[in-house]
Protein backbone atom coordinates (compact mmCIF):
# COMPACT_ATOMS: atom_id res chain seq x y z
CA UNK A 1 0.00 0.00 0.00
CA UNK A 2 1.06 3.29 -1.11
CA UNK A 3 1.11 6.31 1.29
CA UNK A 4 0.74 10.01 1.08
CA UNK A 5 1.53 13.18 3.60
CA UNK A 6 -1.71 15.20 3.45
CA UNK A 7 -0.44 18.53 2.40
CA UNK A 8 -0.45 21.06 5.30
CA UNK A 9 -1.29 18.48 7.85
CA UNK A 10 -0.03 15.42 9.99
CA UNK A 11 -1.63 12.92 8.33
CA UNK A 12 -0.06 10.00 6.38
CA UNK A 13 -2.53 8.37 4.30
CA UNK A 14 -3.19 5.39 2.34
CA UNK A 15 -3.94 6.19 -1.30
CA UNK A 16 -7.24 3.73 -1.26
CA UNK A 17 -9.66 5.29 0.93
CA UNK A 18 -13.06 2.46 2.72
CA UNK A 19 -15.64 4.92 1.42
CA UNK A 20 -18.47 3.77 3.59
CA UNK A 21 -21.52 5.23 1.45
CA UNK A 22 -23.09 1.57 1.29
CA UNK A 23 -22.86 -0.31 4.85
CA UNK A 24 -26.47 -0.16 5.48
CA UNK A 25 -26.51 -2.87 2.88
CA UNK A 26 -24.61 -5.38 4.99
CA UNK A 27 -25.06 -7.38 8.27
CA UNK A 28 -22.92 -5.85 11.81
CA UNK A 29 -20.55 -8.98 11.37
CA UNK A 30 -19.97 -8.16 7.23
CA UNK A 31 -19.38 -4.17 8.03
CA UNK A 32 -16.73 -5.92 10.63
CA UNK A 33 -14.96 -8.35 8.36
CA UNK A 34 -15.09 -5.22 5.77
CA UNK A 35 -13.48 -2.56 7.83
CA UNK A 36 -10.94 -5.35 9.31
CA UNK A 37 -9.94 -6.26 5.77
CA UNK A 38 -9.22 -2.89 4.45
CA UNK A 39 -6.99 -2.73 7.58
CA UNK A 40 -5.53 -5.68 7.13
CA UNK A 41 -4.77 -4.35 3.02
CA UNK A 42 -3.05 -1.14 4.61
CA UNK A 43 -6.08 1.30 5.08
CA UNK A 44 -5.98 3.73 7.11
CA UNK A 45 -8.51 6.36 5.85
CA UNK A 46 -12.30 6.00 5.65
CA UNK A 47 -14.78 8.47 4.09
CA UNK A 48 -18.36 9.05 5.68
CA UNK A 49 -20.86 11.55 5.26
CA UNK A 50 -23.64 12.18 7.93
CA UNK A 51 -26.55 11.49 4.67
CA UNK A 52 -25.09 8.14 4.38
CA UNK A 53 -27.96 5.55 5.54
CA UNK A 54 -29.27 8.62 6.89
CA UNK A 55 -26.60 8.23 9.47
CA UNK A 56 -26.94 4.69 10.57
CA UNK A 57 -23.63 4.05 8.42
CA UNK A 58 -22.10 6.22 10.26
CA UNK A 59 -23.06 3.65 13.55
CA UNK A 60 -22.51 0.80 11.97
CA UNK A 61 -19.03 1.48 11.51
CA UNK A 62 -18.51 2.18 15.19
CA UNK A 63 -20.50 -0.59 16.19
CA UNK A 64 -18.92 -3.53 13.86
CA UNK A 65 -14.99 -2.30 15.17
CA UNK A 66 -16.26 -1.78 19.23
CA UNK A 67 -14.84 1.67 18.32
CA UNK A 68 -12.55 2.50 21.62
CA UNK A 69 -9.13 4.83 21.55
CA UNK A 70 -6.85 1.49 20.77
CA UNK A 71 -8.91 1.20 17.06
CA UNK A 72 -9.19 4.91 16.44
CA UNK A 73 -5.50 6.10 16.35
CA UNK A 74 -5.09 4.06 13.63
CA UNK A 75 -7.29 5.40 11.49
CA UNK A 76 -8.02 8.55 9.62
CA UNK A 77 -11.35 9.38 10.03
CA UNK A 78 -13.14 11.55 7.54
CA UNK A 79 -16.88 12.96 7.36
CA UNK A 80 -18.79 15.48 4.99
CA UNK A 81 -21.73 17.32 6.06
CA UNK A 82 -24.09 20.31 4.40
CA UNK A 83 -26.45 18.34 2.48
CA UNK A 84 -29.76 18.44 4.11
CA UNK A 85 -31.09 14.66 4.08
CA UNK A 86 -34.43 13.36 2.37
CA UNK A 87 -34.81 17.37 1.47
CA UNK A 88 -32.05 17.85 -1.37
CA UNK A 89 -30.61 21.43 -0.70
CA UNK A 90 -27.77 22.15 1.33
CA UNK A 91 -27.22 24.15 4.44
CA UNK A 92 -24.02 25.76 5.01
CA UNK A 93 -25.00 27.79 8.38
CA UNK A 94 -22.87 27.99 11.44
CA UNK A 95 -25.77 26.12 13.51
CA UNK A 96 -26.24 23.17 10.63
CA UNK A 97 -22.63 22.67 10.36
CA UNK A 98 -21.96 22.50 14.32
CA UNK A 99 -25.08 20.21 14.79
CA UNK A 100 -24.09 17.88 12.03
CA UNK A 101 -20.53 17.28 13.48
CA UNK A 102 -21.83 17.15 17.18
CA UNK A 103 -24.39 14.16 15.63
CA UNK A 104 -21.01 13.09 12.93
CA UNK A 105 -19.09 12.18 16.47
CA UNK A 106 -21.79 10.52 18.72
CA UNK A 107 -22.72 8.01 15.51
CA UNK A 108 -18.74 7.41 15.34
CA UNK A 109 -18.16 6.93 18.84
CA UNK A 110 -14.96 9.73 18.81
CA UNK A 111 -13.88 12.77 20.16
CA UNK A 112 -12.62 14.37 17.36
CA UNK A 113 -12.66 13.69 13.26
CA UNK A 114 -9.04 14.16 11.34
CA UNK A 115 -10.92 16.29 8.64
CA UNK A 116 -14.40 17.50 7.45
CA UNK A 117 -15.46 17.63 4.31
CA UNK A 118 -18.69 20.04 3.16
CA UNK A 119 -20.12 18.12 1.02
CA UNK A 120 -21.02 19.88 -2.45
CA UNK A 121 -21.23 23.54 -2.69
CA UNK A 122 -24.11 25.70 -1.36
CA UNK A 123 -25.42 28.01 -3.33
CA UNK A 124 -26.00 30.17 -0.75
CA UNK A 125 -22.75 30.17 1.46
CA UNK A 126 -22.50 32.80 3.95
CA UNK A 127 -18.27 31.94 4.25
CA UNK A 128 -17.88 33.92 7.21
CA UNK A 129 -20.67 32.34 8.80
CA UNK A 130 -18.40 28.81 8.36
CA UNK A 131 -15.74 30.28 9.13
CA UNK A 132 -17.02 30.94 12.18
CA UNK A 133 -18.29 27.02 12.39
CA UNK A 134 -14.94 26.12 11.80
CA UNK A 135 -12.51 28.00 14.27
CA UNK A 136 -14.98 26.99 17.38
CA UNK A 137 -14.81 23.02 15.68
CA UNK A 138 -11.01 23.65 15.54
CA UNK A 139 -10.58 25.38 18.65
CA UNK A 140 -12.46 22.99 20.48
CA UNK A 141 -10.59 19.90 19.33
CA UNK A 142 -13.79 18.52 17.37
CA UNK A 143 -12.19 18.93 13.58
CA UNK A 144 -8.50 19.09 13.06
CA UNK A 145 -8.53 19.55 9.02
CA UNK A 146 -10.73 21.01 6.48
CA UNK A 147 -12.06 20.14 2.89
CA UNK A 148 -14.49 20.16 0.63
CA UNK A 149 -16.39 18.23 -2.02
CA UNK A 150 -16.83 18.47 -5.74
CA UNK A 151 -15.57 22.69 -5.82
CA UNK A 152 -14.26 24.28 -8.55
CA UNK A 153 -11.12 26.68 -7.83
CA UNK A 154 -13.18 30.34 -7.16
CA UNK A 155 -15.60 28.53 -4.97
CA UNK A 156 -12.50 26.67 -2.87
CA UNK A 157 -11.39 30.82 -3.19
CA UNK A 158 -13.83 32.62 -1.89
CA UNK A 159 -14.29 29.92 1.17
CA UNK A 160 -10.08 30.24 1.51
CA UNK A 161 -10.60 34.01 2.04
CA UNK A 162 -12.55 33.77 5.46
CA UNK A 163 -11.35 30.69 6.96
CA UNK A 164 -8.30 30.36 8.85
CA UNK A 165 -7.63 26.81 8.54
CA UNK A 166 -6.26 25.61 5.16
CA UNK A 167 -8.35 23.56 2.88
CA UNK A 168 -6.46 20.46 2.52
CA UNK A 169 -9.13 18.39 0.22
CA UNK A 170 -11.36 18.35 -2.53
CA UNK A 171 -13.56 15.18 -3.57
CA UNK A 172 -14.62 15.00 -6.92
CA UNK A 173 -15.90 12.28 -9.04
CA UNK A 174 -12.94 10.69 -11.41
CA UNK A 175 -12.38 7.57 -12.92
CA UNK A 176 -11.51 6.22 -16.10
CA UNK A 177 -14.81 7.04 -17.82
CA UNK A 178 -15.19 10.14 -15.74
CA UNK A 179 -12.09 12.74 -16.74
CA UNK A 180 -13.50 16.48 -17.20
CA UNK A 181 -10.58 17.05 -15.45
CA UNK A 182 -8.10 15.96 -17.75
CA UNK A 183 -10.11 16.40 -20.66
CA UNK A 184 -10.07 19.98 -22.18
CA UNK A 185 -6.50 20.58 -21.28
CA UNK A 186 -5.33 17.78 -23.23
CA UNK A 187 -7.60 19.12 -26.12
CA UNK A 188 -7.28 22.56 -25.86
CA UNK A 189 -8.44 24.97 -28.34
CA UNK A 190 -10.23 22.15 -30.29
CA UNK A 191 -13.41 22.60 -31.81
CA UNK A 192 -14.84 19.24 -30.34
CA UNK A 193 -16.53 18.19 -27.13
CA UNK A 194 -13.66 17.43 -25.47
CA UNK A 195 -12.31 20.86 -25.38
CA UNK A 196 -15.27 21.94 -23.23
CA UNK A 197 -14.08 23.39 -19.91
CA UNK A 198 -16.19 21.75 -17.55
CA UNK A 199 -14.16 21.67 -14.85
CA UNK A 200 -12.35 25.22 -14.41
CA UNK A 201 -8.96 23.62 -14.26
CA UNK A 202 -10.01 22.13 -10.40
CA UNK A 203 -7.18 19.00 -10.65
CA UNK A 204 -4.23 21.77 -11.30
CA UNK A 205 -5.80 24.62 -8.64
CA UNK A 206 -5.74 21.90 -6.46
CA UNK A 207 -2.18 20.92 -7.05
CA UNK A 208 -0.84 24.47 -7.17
CA UNK A 209 -2.48 24.85 -4.15
CA UNK A 210 -1.43 21.40 -2.46
CA UNK A 211 -5.05 20.23 -1.97
CA UNK A 212 -5.29 16.77 -2.11
CA UNK A 213 -7.56 15.50 -4.69
CA UNK A 214 -9.72 12.10 -3.86
CA UNK A 215 -12.07 10.24 -6.58
CA UNK A 216 -15.65 9.20 -5.93
CA UNK A 217 -16.82 6.67 -8.07
CA UNK A 218 -13.61 5.49 -9.47
CA UNK A 219 -15.36 2.23 -11.35
CA UNK A 220 -18.82 4.07 -12.53
CA UNK A 221 -19.89 5.04 -15.51
CA UNK A 222 -21.78 8.05 -15.58
CA UNK A 223 -23.65 9.34 -12.27
CA UNK A 224 -23.98 5.87 -9.93
CA UNK A 225 -25.47 4.23 -13.39
CA UNK A 226 -23.41 0.74 -12.64
CA UNK A 227 -19.53 -0.19 -13.58
CA UNK A 228 -17.76 -0.05 -16.27
CA UNK A 229 -15.72 -2.58 -15.18
CA UNK A 230 -16.77 -6.09 -17.28
CA UNK A 231 -19.31 -3.82 -19.65
CA UNK A 232 -18.14 -4.93 -22.78
CA UNK A 233 -21.58 -3.72 -24.10
CA UNK A 234 -20.65 -0.03 -23.93
CA UNK A 235 -16.80 -0.32 -23.48
CA UNK A 236 -15.15 -2.80 -25.41
CA UNK A 237 -11.81 -1.80 -26.56
CA UNK A 238 -11.63 -0.34 -22.72
CA UNK A 239 -12.38 -3.99 -20.94
CA UNK A 240 -9.90 -5.43 -23.79
CA UNK A 241 -7.23 -3.52 -23.03
CA UNK A 242 -7.88 -3.77 -19.00
CA UNK A 243 -8.30 -7.71 -19.04
CA UNK A 244 -4.63 -7.30 -21.24
CA UNK A 245 -3.06 -5.26 -18.55
CA UNK A 246 -4.62 -7.47 -15.62
CA UNK A 247 -2.63 -10.56 -17.19
CA UNK A 248 0.47 -8.92 -17.72
CA UNK A 249 0.75 -7.35 -14.03
CA UNK A 250 -1.08 -10.24 -12.58
CA UNK A 251 -3.90 -8.44 -10.64
CA UNK A 252 -7.66 -8.08 -11.67
CA UNK A 253 -9.26 -5.12 -14.12
CA UNK A 254 -10.10 -4.09 -10.83
CA UNK A 255 -6.26 -3.37 -9.38
CA UNK A 256 -5.64 -1.79 -13.13
CA UNK A 257 -8.67 1.17 -13.05
CA UNK A 258 -7.26 1.58 -9.50
CA UNK A 259 -3.65 2.13 -10.97
CA UNK A 260 -4.45 4.18 -13.53
CA UNK A 261 -6.18 6.61 -11.38
CA UNK A 262 -3.30 6.75 -8.68
CA UNK A 263 -0.72 6.88 -11.37
CA UNK A 264 -1.21 10.14 -11.87
CA UNK A 265 1.67 12.81 -10.59
CA UNK A 266 -1.27 14.84 -8.13
CA UNK A 267 -1.26 11.63 -6.27
CA UNK A 268 -5.01 11.33 -5.92
CA UNK A 269 -6.66 8.92 -3.22
CA UNK A 270 -9.31 6.43 -4.56
CA UNK A 271 -12.37 6.60 -2.27
CA UNK A 272 -13.56 2.60 -2.60
CA UNK A 273 -17.33 2.67 -2.69
CA UNK A 274 -17.53 -1.63 -2.52
CA UNK A 275 -18.86 -3.43 0.42
CA UNK A 276 -17.44 -6.73 -1.39
CA UNK A 277 -14.04 -7.60 0.94
CA UNK A 278 -12.53 -9.25 -2.24
CA UNK A 279 -13.63 -6.82 -4.59
CA UNK A 280 -11.97 -4.34 -1.83
CA UNK A 281 -8.15 -6.78 -1.99
CA UNK A 282 -8.33 -6.56 -6.06
CA UNK A 283 -8.49 -2.51 -5.56
CA UNK A 284 -5.65 -2.13 -3.42
CA UNK A 285 -3.55 -4.37 -5.18
CA UNK A 286 -3.13 -1.30 -7.88
CA UNK A 287 -1.89 1.07 -5.02
CA UNK A 288 1.44 -0.09 -6.31
CA UNK A 289 0.97 -1.00 -9.37
CA UNK A 290 2.69 2.14 -11.33
CA UNK A 291 1.61 1.96 -15.00
CA UNK A 292 3.93 3.13 -17.80
CA UNK A 293 2.88 6.33 -19.82
CA UNK A 294 2.35 4.68 -23.08
CA UNK A 295 -0.42 1.71 -20.74
CA UNK A 296 -1.80 5.02 -19.00
CA UNK A 297 -2.61 6.96 -22.37
CA UNK A 298 -3.89 3.83 -23.81
CA UNK A 299 -6.41 3.64 -20.79
CA UNK A 300 -7.39 6.87 -21.95
CA UNK A 301 -8.15 6.44 -25.38
CA UNK A 302 -9.71 3.27 -25.40
CA UNK A 303 -12.21 4.78 -23.04
CA UNK A 304 -13.03 6.95 -25.94
CA UNK A 305 -11.42 10.31 -25.84
CA UNK A 306 -8.99 12.07 -28.16
CA UNK A 307 -4.98 12.55 -28.10
CA UNK A 308 -4.06 15.15 -30.61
Amino acid sequence: MKFNKIANTDLRASNIIMGNMRLTQLSLGEVETLIRTAMEEGINFFDHADIYGGGKCEELFADAIQMNASIREKMIIQSKCGIVSNKNYFDFSKEYILQSVDGILKRLKTEYLDILLLHRPDPLMEPAEVAEAFEQLHSSGKVKYFGVSNHNPMQIELLQKYISQKLVVNQIQYSIVHTPVIDSGIALNMKIDQSVNRDSSILEYCRLHDITLQAWSPFQKGFFEGTFLGDFEHFKELNELLNQLAEKYGVTTTAIATAWITRHPANIQVVLGTTNPIRLKDACKGSDIILTREEWNLIYKAAGNMIP
